[in-house]
């Protein structure tokens, strides 16, 4: 696994990559694992240069290829998650309806922790049944700022 950090408006933002798809974001307090070479390949300049497009406003929809690690439910939400259209925000139930299982919010819920590759699998567009903003691996403010980036 090759990985590069990036500073940005959000902090300090690694990027990783296997064989040529983009398998995680790491956030400044993320553990990363032990296997990981610092390395920038062309693939994580593209991943940064669209990060960055999309951090400034001018990027709406991520053209990288993705490969997420989890299990079948967990691949089927972050499918879901990449349907939310820029902008908009879906609550838990509305994704754990569109996977089939109206019950299963603390499912999706659970998977959207455990989404290896937030802002481009875009994790952070579900809140609250109430609309209030819930926990983001990156903190509370980093939604925020992501959210509100997709509104301007």
């Amino acid at each position: 696994m090759n990985i590069y950090f990036y500073h940005t408006v959000i902090g300090k933002v690694g990027i990783a990559e296997t064989e040529g798809s983009i398998t995680n974001v790491y956030f400044e307090k993320d553990t990363l694992p032990n296997n990981v070479i610092e390395e920038e390949t062309p693939l994580l300049v593209e991943a940064a240069r669209q990060l960055t497009e999309y951090l400034m406003g001018n990027l709406k929809q991520f053209t990288l290829p993705l490969a997420p690690v989890g299990t079948l439910f967990m691949k089927e939400v972050w499918a879901q998650l990449c349907d939310i259209p820029y902008g908009q925000t879906a609550s838990y139930k509305d994704v754990a309806v569109k996977v089939g299982n109206e019950k299963a919010s603390r499912a999706v819920g659970l998977a959207n922790n455990r989404n290896p590759i937030p802002i481009f699998i875009p994790c952070h567009r579900v809140i609250g049944s109430n609309g209030t903003l819930t926990g983001y691996r990156g903190g509370l403010g980093v939604k925020k700022i992501l959210l509100e980036i997709e509104r301007k």
